[in-house]
């Protein structure tokens, strides 16, 4: 058992790492091959550093370049991911971060004369695609992902609409900067890039939470105090091989809430069984965490 259980944190330690690389050069691409040349701009906290790496061409005696602001803007969230969030996401966010800084200013860009829509459409598939994977690995592309965990682990509300607001912010400065038929460009970026990630991540699926534990008060509190979902519990279960009393909780999360689940039945009971099921469809008083 001790040998499965070196060997799967091996290989789920691997399995990130790869992802954070492939999701660096994806990124990588997507800004220097497309974005860039395109004059357009992605989502978030990359389409920030777009801004700030434009602004300081046009008015500024030095340039800012993007890798620089991508990594130096993620900074500041790295420390609230550590405090607020865990010490294993954070680290695998640094990682996927640093990667995407150094693959921005390694792959140099492209100078070719595409079709603006060629631009966007590729750009925001490549990126989709990358930042789908990590996320599927279990590990965050830092920027908004970070601000929009806290926000959900505090409020339990939706940071959707802040999302929208920086979006508008980055859309209206392509339009301001480049003409407005960049800026629609921009908004294409955005929303295929959206639509690309949920495809690869399925964000929005809804998962049914199985866990079998001995301490289900804590488990409970939990769940209801940070993720604000509903619980079914079911009393007097039995182990066949301990015949120890236990308590089977069901509660069914967005595929988007595994990590926060992960972590409080970590947390409260080591030693519960979790076992987590794709829901086809949801009827009845579930409640619909927006994710933009």
């Amino acid at each position: 058992m001790d040998q499965l259980d070196k060997f799967n944190r091996r290989y789920n330690f691997l399995s990130k790492l790869s992802a954070a690389f492939f999701y660096s050069i994806a990124v990588a691409v997507a800004l220097n091959f497309f974005w860039t040349p395109g004059h357009m701009y992605s989502s978030g906290i990359t389409g920030f550093a777009q801004l700030i790496n434009t602004v300081s061409e046009r008015y500024l005696p030095f340039t800012l370049s993007t890798s620089m602001m991508y990594f130096l803007l993620n900074f500041p969230l790295f420390i609230l991911a550590w405090f607020k969030i865990g010490h294993k996401f954070t680290f695998f966010t640094i990682v996927a971060v640093v990667l995407g800084s150094i693959m921005m200013h390694a792959i140099q860009p492209w100078q070719m004369h595409l079709d603006p829509l060629v631009c966007a459409i590729f750009g925001a598939s490549i990126n989709g695609i990358g930042t789908g994977m990590a996320l599927k690995n279990g590990i965050s592309t830092g920027g908004l992902d970070i601000i929009g965990i806290v926000i959900r682990q505090k409020t339990g509300i939706s940071y959707g609409k802040f999302n929208i607001f920086i979006n508008l912010i980055i859309i209206a400065a392509a339009g301001y900067m480049f003409g407005w038929p960049r800026a629609l460009y921009s908004a294409l970026t955005i929303f295929i890039n959206g639509r690309v990630i949920d495809a690869v991540y399925t964000q929005h699926q809804k998962m049914q939470v199985m866990i079998v534990t001995q301490h289900p008060q804590h488990i409970i509190d939990g769940i209801q105090n940070r993720m604000h979902r509903g619980i079914t519990i079911l009393h007097d279960a039995e182990g066949a091989y301990s015949h120890i009393e236990k308590t089977v909780l069901i509660t069914i999360i967005d595929r988007y809430d595994m990590y926060d689940i992960r972590q409080i039945v970590q947390k409260s009971d080591p030693y519960a069984f979790m076992s987590v099921s794709e829901v086809e469809k949801v009827y009845g008083r579930f409640k619909e965490q927006e994710i933009v």
